[in-house]
Formats: structure tokens, sequence, C-alpha cells
């Protein structure tokens, strides 16, 4: 007689990993940023910064909104009130403030560039903060790109570029944010992660309002900041919807197709060209960005960093982890 033996049925992850669905989900979350920053630059010539930004907010609030409330999300909008969904939410607010300020002075392509510089400032501050151990190949790439960052920022003696700061700034809050997306449960609804950044948005945009004033807008104006909206939605939900499906280091790259996308907008709409020194500035930042974020992904998740050290930025204990 044969005793067939029950095996313990094999745990099924909560994540499938899919990588070519989070690669054209970041691809799209590109385009759609920078799309919405170009016409946040296009508007600001008539509109200040905190209206135009607490207008635009506001419509991709309920845009977001009324997306969570068909998927039936809203149903668990508690759920953003958590720890770390209220912690990036502040985090993107504030960053993504500061950059759009920078684009009323910076040419749209050279504030893409900076913010993508964003990979070299999370492994400084990860040698810094964390001790982790970078090959010498690494440090050369990460000089390399904060070179490029100097070639477009060309700072000068006596001359403060207070716009190459602030973008500068986002950029290390973006950085920061990016983190805090993979600290986050997959309990909860990338909808839900998109309405509490368009919330934050709202809510800094509406503070430094109050300092600008308001201003009187017309109809145009509103139906540009309408499809600035859109696009901003669209972008916010490809991002998290991305870095929840698979590896930071697969889908990061990515980012970069951003990079020619403004380079063509600015061109074609306000005759934008970079110089010769913020060209070479925007190859090197890409050039060493695509470097680290590769080398990362060939590079094993091995315990270079003590565990005690990275605790603060691993997953939630009930998520599967990310795909290599």
């Amino acid at each position: 007689m044969t005793v067939s033996v029950m095996r313990p049925a094999t745990p099924v992850p909560l994540h499938t990993p899919a990588p070519m669905g989070a690669i054209l989900l970041m691809c799209a979350a590109a385009a759609c940023f920078v799309v919405s920053n170009a016409l946040v630059k296009h508007i600001g010539q008539w509109l200040p910064t905190g209206q135009m930004l607490f207008i635009r907010g506001c419509m991709a609030m309920l845009i977001v909104f009324a997306a969570a409330h068909a998927s039936r999300a809203a149903r668990q909008l508690g759920t953003i009130l958590s720890a770390p969904v209220l912690a990036r939410a502040a985090v993107e607010g504030v960053g993504s403030t500061l950059f759009l300020m920078s684009l009323a002075w910076l040419p749209l392509a050279n504030a893409t560039a900076i913010d993508l510089s964003a990979p070299l400032i999370l492994t400084g501050l990860a040698v810094v903060f964390l001790g982790e151990r970078v090959p010498a190949q690494r440090w050369l790439a990460i000089g390399a790109g904060f070179i490029g960052v100097l070639l477009i920022v060309q700072p000068r003696a006596g001359h403060f570029n207070a716009a190459a700061l602030l973008c500068l700034l986002g950029t290390m809050l973006h950085a920061t944010r990016d983190l805090l997306t993979r600290r986050i449960p997959p309990g909860v609804p990338s909808l839900l992660v998109a309405l509490s950044s368009t919330v934050a948005l709202t809510l800094v945009a509406g503070a430094w309002l109050l300092v600008e004033g308001w201003r009187p807008i017309e109809r145009a104006h509103l139906g540009w900041l309408a499809l600035g909206a859109a696009f901003l939605a669209g972008g916010v939900l490809c991002t998290i919807a991305s870095l929840r499906r698979s590896a930071l280091s697969t889908v990061a790259p990515f980012r970069y197709l951003s990079l020619p996308f403004a380079l063509a907008l600015g061109f074609g709409v306000w005759g934008e060209l970079p110089g010769p020194l913020a060209c070479a500035g925007i190859v090197l930042i890409a050039a060493s960005g695509l470097w680290v974020l590769l080398g990362a992904k060939r590079t094993p998740a091995a315990a270079s960093v003590p565990e005690r050290r990275l605790r603060l930025f691993r997953p939630s204990r009930h998520r599967a982890p990310p795909a290599a």
C-alpha cells in the first residue's frame, strides 16, 4: 500500500516581482514628471509659485482620490496615517516644492539633471551614516557625478546661485523619499500613498501661498494647471507602483530617460540649450548615476553594513523581499 505524504504548501509571496512592468511604469513616470514640471515652468511666468502649486495640488488630490474611490482603495483611507506614509509624504512635499521653485530660474534640463544625481547622494550618505563599504570604482563614479553637478551649477566667486541650491536640497529629499517608499507595508494601496503625497504638496504650497499672496487667474491658466495636475498624479502613482513591484536598482536607471525628454521640451518650448559645460555635466551625471545603479544591482545585498544599522531601511517584516 502506498502512503502519500502531504507536503507543506509553498508560501505565496505577497508581491510577485514584475521587472518589465516596473520598468515601463518608471519610464511613464519619467515622462509624466517632465511634462508636469514643464507646465509649472510655463505657468510660472504669470502666477506666483505658491498659488500655482496650491491650485495644481488641489486638482491632483481630486484626481487621485477619484481613482482611489473607483478602485475601492478609499476604504483603507486610515492607512495613510501610518508613520511610514506620513514621513514619506512630508519629505515629498518639501522636496518637490523646493525643486519646483528652482524651475523659475533654472533651465528644465539642468534642473532635471541635478535631480537625477539622487543615487549619487544616496551612496554618499550610506557611507557616512551607515558605514557602507563602497568599491573604488564606484567612488570614481560618485566623484564624476558631483563634478557634473558643479559643471551645471557653475559656481563663481562672489556669486550665490540660490536656484541651484534649492534644486540640490530638493534632490536630497527626493533620495530620502525613495528610501521611505520601500518602508511602506504592502497592505497600503499605492493610490493612497499617492494621495498622501499630493496632500503634502498642497499643504506646503498653501503655506508658501500665505507668504506670496494671491493673484487673479485666467481660465487658460486653470486649463494648463489641470493638465499639469493630471501628469503629476500619473507620475506619482507610476513611481510608487514601480518601486513596489521591483528592486530600486532595477528600475531607477530608467529615470534617466527624463533627461532627453527635458532637453527636447526645454529646446522646443523655450529655446533652452545648455552650454558646453552644462552639457558635459549632464553627460557626467547620467553616466556616473547609471554606473552606480548598475554596480549596485550586480553587487549582492551582502552584510557589508551591520544588520542593526540597516534595520531602519529594511522592508516590513510581513513583506516579501524585493526582487534582485
